[in-house]
This record gives structure tokens, C-alpha cells and sequence, in this order.
């Protein structure tokens, strides 16, 4: 290997690093992500400033995983088109199944009550109504999202871009490398979100409930769009390239959300003076 071996697998480390980020900004995950945070926000709120965290864990796990098998069964085996459909139904599903737990709480809760009630999706959904009521679960979803086309191209790209490096344990790294950056954005997302619900809850319980309905709409907005990009064509291909738009578009959502939910808190003690 020449002398500038260690400078290019730097290089490489960074793009990879990079690619992370950028995935980790993807809609369906920052949706995902700011619906387990709301759903987790009241009864455990530690785990909901965690839930990006490990949301990308469990995803980057699968990605890693994949990157090995990918380099040890480099030229014998290409992934099957199904993936690409299952991949992105199951992010539609988990975008829906969020979003209406939600909407279910706040619907079911007296327009009073600091608490929201979801006794009945819990009844009807078990352990999967707290779509993170423990860590594993929420690596569980995460993980899940990465059973996707998308997610074995990207691993077979880790894998051939670790063959000049020496191979499988350099497809380890990139993967790790990968999981670091997506880390990154989907951590501090989740970290985020929880801080903003937390503390729209502090200001007043219509704040609270206002940015409940903001993430709900999010969820069910993001996860429409993905419906319809398997049904039109159309919204495919306007949507190709758009990816990174999208997700700085939730984040834009969630944080003009937060602002009007805090200025309608504050609207009532500015009459009363």
C-alpha cells in the first residue's frame, strides 16, 4: 500500500462520517424520533431525550452487520428488490402507528389534564403503545428501519469502499464510522425535541398540547409523502435528492411549532395585564 494510506482511509472515514449525518437527517427517522420523544415525554423522560439516540444505535447496528456480510459475500450475492417496498412500508407503518397514538392521547385527554391518557391504544397494542417504553425497543424500531433497500446499498458501498483498506475489519470501522454520524444527527434531534416538549409542558398545558398536534401532524404529513412516493411516480422523482430539504423541513416544522405553542401560552397573561 503506498504512503498516503493512512490519508485516504481519513478521507474515506470522513465521507462516511458525513453520508451518516445526512441519513440521519432523513424525515421518516427525525419523524420517528420527535414521535417516541412526545409519546415517552411525561412518563419517562429520560429515555425520551434518548430516543434518537437509540433509534441510531439499533439502526446502525443492522447497517454495520450488513457492511460485513456484504464485504465477506462481495460478487456472490446482490439484495433483493423486495427490500427496497418492505423498507419503506415499515417506516410508513411505525410513522402512522406513532402519529395515531399520539393524536389517540390527545383526543382522550379532558382538555385539563396534564397527563395524556392512551389506556386504550395500550390495550390494543400491548408493549408496542410505547413504542419505547425501554431502550431495546427503541433500538428495536430503529433497527427495523434499516430492513430496507436503501439501507443494503448503502452497507454494500461501506463494503466496497473497505476492499482496498483490507476488507472486513475495515468495513467494521466504516460502519461504526456510519452509525457515529447518524448518531450525531439523530442524537441531538431527540435530545432536542424532548428539551422543547419539557419545556412547553413548564409554560402551560396548551403549549404542551400544541406541540403534541405539531408532531402528530409531522409524523402523519412525513409519512403520507411516503405513501404517495410508492404510489406516484411523480413524487418519487420530485422527491429524489430532496432528502436532506425534508428532514431540515421537520426540524423547521417542530421549531416554528414550538414558537407558536409558547406564544399562545403566553398570549393569556398578556390580556390579563
Amino acid at each position: 500500500m503506498n504512503e498516503f494510506f493512512p490519508d485516504q482511509l481519513m478521507a474515506l472515514g470522513l465521507a462516511v462520517l458525513l453520508l451518516g449525518m445526512k441519513h440521519g437527517f432523513d424525515a421518516d427517522h427525525l419523524a420517528t424520533i420527535d414521535g417516541m420523544a412526545r409519546f415517552n415525554a411525561q412518563a419517562n423522560p429520560r429515555l425520551a431525550r434518548a430516543c434518537g439516540a437509540w433509534f441510531s444505535l439499533g439502526h446502525g447496528a443492522v447497517l454495520t452487520a450488513a457492511a460485513l456480510g456484504a464485504s465477506a459475500l462481495a460478487g456472490y450475492w446482490s439484495a433483493p428488490g423486495w427490500l427496497e417496498l418492505a423498507g419503506a412500508w415499515v417506516s410508513i407503518a411505525f410513522l402512522l402507528l406513532l402519529g395515531l397514538m399520539n393524536m389517540q392521547a390527545l383526543l382522550r385527554s379532558a382538555p385539563g389534564q396534564a397527563r395524556l391518557a392512551v389506556s386504550l391504544t395500550a390495550r390494543l397494542l400491548g408493549r408496542w403503545s410505547t413504542a419505547a417504553a425501554s431502550p431495546g425497543l427503541v433500538a428495536l424500531v430503529g433497527a427495523l428501519f434499516a430492513l430496507s433497500f436503501d439501507t443494503i446499498s448503502q452497507a454494500s458501498l461501506l463494503a466496497v469502499g473497505a476492499i482496498p483498506f483490507g476488507g472486513w475489519p475495515c468495513a467494521l470501522l466504516l460502519g461504526l464510522t456510519f452509525t457515529c454520524g447518524m448518531l450525531l444527527a439523530d442524537g441531538i434531534n431527540g435530545y432536542w425535541v424532548a428539551r422543547l416538549l419539557r419545556r412547553a409542558d413548564q409554560a402551560a398545558l396548551a403549549a404542551s398540547r400544541a406541540m403534541g398536534w405539531v408532531i402528530v401532524c409531522v409524523s402523519l404529513l412525513v409519512a403520507l409523502f411516503g405513501a404517495l412516493k410508492l404510489a406516484m411516480p411523480g413524487v418519487a422523482a420530485w422527491g429524489e435528492g430532496k432528502e436532506l430539504a425534508l428532514g431540515l423541513g421537520v426540524v423547521a416544522a417542530i421549531a416554528i411549532g414550538f414558537a407558536l405553542a409558547m406564544g399562545m401560552s403566553r398570549a393569556p397573561a398578556r390580556c390579563e395585564t
